[in-house]
């Protein structure tokens, strides 16, 4: 390999992590567990709505429950980032879990819809810390050549959590009552806490005098953040997208985007440093990511609407269809060090990606209304696929930075990532009730249409109507991915420039 990722040899022989490694296991099983935390958050209260909304009412607003956290979530990622790098991992993750679990105690406390979802936002306020700390704290603590190792382990995290996190939920929401779904998190992260207290010591590191921090940054990033993902996760859901609301939040947030980069140019330590998207690499990854989150809609929202209304199947089923893929990306992921060690990391990206591509511009060629097997086996393959492409991206673009940038780094690419998964899911969703409407001959969307229908019981119209709605959406994800293969050939440059320790 050449210089670039010819250095990854050199580099991995010699970076040594800013964090003790005497106790890296006891910190590992810290990480996961943080992990565990917030990518269980979704899927485990997604199952317990029915029993949420029968006791504190407020059907009409539950789906706050969700966009709420996902909201503060996105818009704390890049404050985050910039804190580690100024004042350390530890003190952030511990903040950032501590905050979380204060939002679990007052969400299983609530006593309306409007304080659970207030809650919610809280909890997000330290999920923000949990997801972006964790990814940069398992760069910080492996060299180079391990670091798929640790980024295996928590890909393993997420598979598991989506798999067992419906099943949990509805086994506490009915069994139990459904605020164990939040008390459950605080044994789990006080174990977490401990460890990290107990385990983790990150190295002194020489100071250029007191640390300024861009509180004006990080306000201006909140609110221009929040209210574009606002505008973008309740157009066409609370209102019309050519509605007084939209085009209200719209036009603010981009008055507010303006406002960032005024405030973000005269900060002497910016929350969103310019060099984020002024090097090539960083800038790709930051794309290319964007991208994923974007074609990752198709797949979780719409395939289990398809698997039940078009193949007949029973939600377990239906949900396992979808599952299929969890199996695959965490064994990709960890294999693809192997190839990227071979070809470098932009092509094992563009490996991935291309390959998801053609499986994504395949779903809509499958047998109607055909059988389970077949998408399950698309689910597989395009699990792999994404493994080999995201992995690389991430330990590449870690690998080009110092410590004193990894958390604005790490942050930058999970922010686009989340962002991309908002956008994908406003514009998909447009598209399937586009679709849905015309094929059906009148106004409608894809969610009132597919409630209360059962399998076998869907008019064959309908049927057809949604099949083809999800065909179009995955015709869009295959695009996004066509879109993250070009960026990186043309954006990112073939050999990864990484640094050594």
């Amino acid at each position: 390999m050449d210089q670039g990722d010819t250095g990854i040899q050199a580099a991995v022989a010699e970076e040594r992590s800013p964090a003790s490694t005497g106790r890296r296991g006891a910190v590992v099983a810290a990480l996961m567990l943080a992990m565990a935390l917030a990518a269980l958050d979704s899927t485990i209260v997604s199952t317990a709505v029915p029993q949420i909304v029968g006791d504190l009412g407020g059907f009409s607003y539950f789906s706050w429950l969700f966009s709420g956290y996902l909201l503060a979530v996105t818009v704390t990622l890049p404050v985050y980032g910039k804190l580690s790098d100024t004042f350390g991992r530890k003190p952030v993750l511990v903040a950032g879990a501590a905050v979380f679990l204060l939002g679990s105690l007052l969400c299983a406390g609530a006593w309306n819809m409007g304080a659970l979802i207030a809650f919610r936002i809280v909890q997000g306020l330290g999920g923000g810390a949990l997801q972006g700390t964790v990814q940069t704290l398992a760069a910080d603590l492996y060299p180079l050549k391990e670091r798929p190792k640790i980024q295996a382990k928590l890909s393993t995290v997420w598979a598991v959590s989506a798999v067992a996190g419906p099943g949990v939920g509805g086994v506490l929401a009915a069994y139990a009552d459904w605020r164990w779904i939040f008390l459950v998190n605080l044994p789990i992260g006080a174990v977490a806490l401990w460890l990290i207290v107990r385990h983790l010591h990150e190295s002194e590191r020489e100071s250029a005098g007191r640390p300024r921090i861009d509180w004006a940054g990080a306000v201006a990033v909140f609110a221009c953040g929040g209210v574009l993902l606002t505008a973008l996760v309740q157009g066409g859901v609370a209102w019309p997208w050519l509605s007084a609301p939209s085009a209200a939040l719209f036009g603010t947030g981009l008055s507010l985007a303006g406002v960032v980069v005024v405030v973000e140019r005269r900060a002497a330590e910016p929350i969103i440093p310019g060099w984020v998207w002024r090097r090539r690499t960083i800038a790709a990854v930051n794309l290319a990511l964007g991208a994923l989150g974007l074609l990752m809609v198709a797949p979780s929202v719409f395939l289990p609407t398809y698997a039940q209304s078009v193949l007949g199947l029973a939600p377990v089923a239906a949900g396992f269809v979808l599952s299929v893929w969890t199996l695959s990306w965490p064994v990709s992921a960890a294999l693809s060090q192997h190839v990227y060690g071979r070809i470098g990391f932009r092509d094992t990206a563009l490996l991935g990606i291309g390959t998801a591509t053609l499986i994504l511009f395949a779903f809509p060629f499958l047998p109607y209304p055909g059988s389970a097997w077949q998408p399950a086996l698309l689910m597989l393959l395009l699990g792999a696929a994404l493994g080999l492409f995201q992995l690389p991206l991430i330990v590449g673009v870690q690998s080009t930075v110092g410590w004193a940038e990894r958390g604005t780094t790490t942050a930058s690419v999970l922010f686009c990532r989340q962002t991309g998964q908002t956008i994908g899911a406003s514009v998909f969703g447009a598209v399937a009730n586009g679709v849905l409407a015309s094929r059906l001959g009148g106004a409608g969307d894809l969610d009132s249409v597919t409630r209360g229908l059962d399998g076998d019981g869907v008019p064959e119209a309908t049927r057809r109507a949604i099949a083809d709605a999800v065909h179009a959406v995955y015709v869009g994800a295959g695009c996004a991915a066509a879109l993250a293969f070009v960026v990186l050939l043309l954006v990112a440059p073939r050999r990864f420039p990484v640094l050594k320790d």
